[in-house]
């Protein structure tokens, strides 16, 4: 196996990685504040053993780091958004809502650099509400909520991509992560006074087998795919990359299926429009590269 071979199978395993979040978040028994809470802050702890991550941390800007405690806030409220959806709805529900992510940065990368927005891809984005209504046919109750989470969370991450890209700079990804998980828990520890303050019930101890998932969230799920991530980037351009990371909804389902047994959950329009959607986000690059190389 060559060293581009060896890429692309990094490549599709941080993505089959990254598809067990929604899983795990599915049986750790936990609310989604706490379970990411737990998440970002053993996320930040194991890469606290980085090699010279310290030293990386004390040579960065404050105004960089300030940055970068504002992007690490919202990756806690898009995480805390995703769960959420999971816990209302399921893991299917929300894995198919994280697909529209492409689509919301199209439109907002654009606010952000100050630049003409493209008319493919807001061509592309109106292609998708349709079957986003399809896969909703038949929901009640908190499956809607938790569908309209997962629209939070997807709007979310599409926004703190787009700062991640505008502020990166020469700084190391893997810096700009601890960073960022570290900036989530204190977010969000700022944010548990007033959990504890309207929700004295709310629980914050994990179980024995609570653990084990968080581990497995935190090692296998966070921090190994994004080393694989990184190692496969080296050898495989960035729209290849792009087109393998939007295989996460279909790993993702096909494990739900599996593992949580949810098609007994969902109807058959779900899976029509999931068909829908899935067709419009691995056909959008190549329309794009094709009708306007430019970008």
């Amino acid at each position: 196996m060559n060293q581009v071979q060896r890429s692309y199978l990094l490549l599709h395993l941080s993505v089959l990685f990254w598809s067990f979040t929604a899983i795990l978040g599915d049986l750790i028994s936990l609310s989604a504040s706490v379970l990411v809470w737990w998440r970002v802050g053993l996320t930040a702890l194991i890469l606290l053993f980085w090699p010279k991550m310290i030293s990386m941390v004390r040579r960065l800007d404050k105004v960089l780091l300030k940055r970068y405690f504002i992007i690490g806030s919202l990756i806690a409220i898009h995480w805390v958004c995703f769960y959420a959806s999971v816990k209302m709805a399921n893991a299917s529900v929300a894995l198919i809502t994280m697909s529209t992510t492409a689509f919301f940065t199209a439109i907002i990368e654009p606010l952000v650099f100050k630049t003409s927005i493209n008319k493919l891809d807001v061509m592309m984005s109106l292609l998708i509400v349709p079957a986003m209504f399809l896969t909703t046919a038949g929901f009640q109750g908190d499956m809607i909520v938790g569908f309209w989470m997962g629209i939070v969370a997807a709007i979310v991450l599409a926004y703190f991509t787009v700062l991640n890209r505008r502020d990166i700079g020469e700084v190391s990804p893997v810096c700009i992560t601890f960073i960022e998980m570290a900036s989530a828990w204190i977010f969000l520890s700022i944010c548990s006074l007033l959990i504890f303050a309207f929700l004295d019930d709310t629980a914050w101890l994990p179980t024995q087998l609570d653990w084990v998932y968080l581990l497995v969230l935190s090692a296998f799920c966070t921090v190994l795919p994004f080393v694989m991530h990184l190692m496969a980037m080296k050898y495989v351009s960035a729209f290849t990359t792009n087109l393998v990371i939007n295989l996460e909804p279909v790993y993702g389902i096909v494990l739900a299926i599996i593992i949580l047994k949810e098609h007994k959950e969902l109807n058959f329009q779900f899976y029509i429009g999931v068909v829908l959607i899935l067709f419009i986000v691995m056909t959008y690059p190549l329309l794009k590269s094709r009708l306007n190389p430019k970008g």
